[in-house]
């Protein structure tokens, strides 16, 4: 229950995150926003990066034990 609910936080701070670099960097650029694109795209780089950076740390740490 601890991991689904670590991970309902890195979606929700990953499309808060992506919406305010997405506005700005949209705007910088002249380019289109769409809120529904970015926010997706944020939650999935930010649910790979972080299941990622945990999955490479347990295995790590599991080569360290032995």
């Amino acid at each position: 229950m601890k991991l689904l609910e670590a991970n309902l936080v890195v979606i929700f701070w990953s499309v808060i995150f992506g919406e305010v670099i997405g506005y700005i960097g949209g705007a910088l650029e002249l380019m289109s926003y769409n809120r529904f694109q970015i926010g997706v795209v944020a939650a999935i780089v930010g649910l790979i990066f972080v299941n990622g950076v945990h999955l490479l740390s347990r295995s790590d740490a599991s080569k360290s034990q032995n």
